[in-house]
């Protein structure tokens, strides 16, 4: 088995070959406008795969398939003497699909363009069902100011409020032991 690099190369080099001798050598009446695509090859690099478009119709495209079989001795033999490999791949010509798909994606953005601008018809001058804005808008700064204010005014209360509460248990507690303690001394 052949290096992925090396039937990646292979493979530009006879895509390369192959467009160059379709122009140059190549003078079949039935064939179109052709544009090679890509080229693939298996990892024994025995066999390759030419993916071509054709600019026309359906019997255009059927005329140009007709004629690269019809040359594919000769491109072939043009592949080995350029590429200088042991064993010169077979070629298998495949029409690409990327025109067809890229027409239908096209054809898809046209509906959708079209549903766009009918959707954007009915709208003119119509009001929206609820408020214009249905969300929650965010608070003004002067009420967050307001808030902020009121909650450290509370937690200030509270703590004065608590801290004395604390501190006269402390000074009991405090007292008991220091009873307990001169008790204990006495005895």
């Amino acid at each position: 088995m052949a290096s992925s690099t090396r039937s990646a190369k292979l493979a530009d080099r006879i895509k390369v070959v192959v467009a160059e001798t379709l122009k140059t050598r190549i003078k079949d009446p039935r064939l179109g406008f052709v544009t090679i695509t890509d080229t693939r090859i298996t990892g024994d690099l025995r066999e390759a795969t030419v993916f071509y478009t054709v600019f026309g119709d359906e019997e255009d495209r059927a005329a140009t398939a007709a004629a690269l079989e019809s040359a594919k001795g000769i491109l072939r033999s043009e592949v080995g003497r350029q590429t200088g490999v042991k064993f010169t791949p077979t070629l298998a010509f495949i029409l690409d699909a990327i025109p067809e798909g890229a027409k239908q994606i096209d054809d898809l953005l046209a509906k959708a363009a079209a549903e766009d601008a009918r959707v954007r018809e009915i709208a003119q001058g119509k009001d929206f069902a609820g408020e214009a804005d249905p969300y929650r808008a965010p608070k003004s700064l002067d009420d967050e100011d307001e808030e902020d204010e009121a909650a450290e005014a509370e937690p200030a209360a509270s703590a004065e409020s608590v801290a004395p509460a604390e501190h006269d248990a402390e000074k009991k507690a405090a007292a008991e032991e220091k009873a307990e303690a001169e008790g204990e001394d006495e005895r």
